[in-house]
């Protein structure tokens, strides 16, 4: 299901950050679009969809106009996908994006940026313009076709 909207992005609360000597921040992306992958490293469709695609998207577009961003969103299976695991799966599938792990909540299973996107569950796909708006949020597949077209469109935005 997708959601179109024009909400301003919340920042995200990473516990950890791979593939980035830097902590990624919403403010440091701005004038630029995002791509972020929400998943989990035993989610089917993840391993299958959404893995793949953001690696496409990765290797298709200059990182100074867009970044892609993925989110390691665990509310399962706590104790099978830690940062050790998760190390190991960005080694395997040779992912070179930064990816950050969703921040545990001390009371909810669901994880803080989970939470603050309203996301259904892994994949999700939110893609994030130039000013740091909301314009597409999708949970599951989406196809290439209709992800690039999304991106061509907010890469041809000004920034305002």
């Amino acid at each position: 299901m997708s959601r179109l909207s024009y909400e301003h992005a919340p920042d995200w609360t990473v516990s950890q950050w791979m593939n980035t000597a830097d902590d990624l921040t919403l403010a440091s992306l701005r004038g630029q679009v995002v791509v972020l992958h929400a998943f989990q490293m035993l989610c089917p469709a993840c391993v299958t969809h959404s893995i793949p695609q953001a690696k496409a998207i990765h290797q298709a577009f200059p990182p100074d106009k867009l970044r892609v961003v993925g989110l390691h969103s665990v509310f399962e299976h706590h104790d099978a996908m830690g940062p050790v695991s998760l190390k190991a799966f960005i080694h395997e599938f040779r992912l070179s994006f930064p990816i950050g792990i969703d921040q545990q909540s001390a009371n909810n299973p669901i994880p803080v940026s989970m939470q603050a996107y309203r996301l259904q569950g892994t994949p999700s796909l939110i893609l994030i313009d130039k000013n740091g708006d909301i314009r597409l949020h999708h949970f599951g597949h989406l196809d290439d076709l209709h992800v690039g077209a999304a991106i061509g469109q907010l890469l041809a935005e000004k920034t305002g």
